[in-house]
């Protein structure tokens, strides 16, 4: 076989060998992106765990403890069975609630009626600690989704206000 002819073929070879690695290498990659975990859009934006004014546990003054949630995608989620809970197991599961791309809505701790911003407990009680508690996000599988937490350091008389989540 003439020299120009092997080397061809070597060349063709090597080639083919590179394309074969190519595409190896980007099925790698793709499979070893599936595994990472998945990062929601939605997190725990705001909270207002100590309620301003006199703390009575009256409907009003339940109200005013809230825990904002926020769809940072463009497209609506499905908050169906996903649940917020505190460090002491207290649960708030959502139902039949689906939350617009980037929109907000708050969960407050008493009693009144849902919309679209607004989700209630209807507790008769306080749910969370003014001292020190977490609010921890689940979806409906019951996977971590996100976290707020505070605590004596940041308690303030009269304050109770913590934004962003994983604290």
């Amino acid at each position: 076989m003439p020299v120009s002819k092997i080397v061809t073929a070597r060349s063709l070879a090597a080639a083919a060998l590179a394309a074969g690695v190519l595409v190896g290498t980007v099925t790698l990659s793709a499979s070893a992106a599936d595994r990472r975990p998945h990062r929601s859009n939605v997190e725990i934006s705001d909270v207002q765990y100590d309620a301003p004014g006199r703390n009575d546990n009256s409907n009003r003054s339940l109200n005013k403890e809230w825990v904002e949630i926020k769809n940072n995608s463009r497209h609506s989620v499905n908050l169906d069975g996903w649940t917020l809970a505190d460090k002491d197991g207290h649960t708030y599961t959502f139902h039949h609630y689906r939350l617009d791309g980037r929109a907000t809505v708050r969960v407050r701790t008493g009693d009144g009626r849902d919309s679209r911003s607004d989700l209630f407990q209807d507790r008769r009680r306080e749910f969370w600690d003014n001292r020190s508690d977490t609010a921890t996000l689940r979806n409906d599988h019951g996977r971590f989704v996100d976290d707020s937490s505070w605590g004596d350091r940041d308690h303030h008389r009269g304050g109770g206000h913590r934004g962003g989540g994983r604290h």
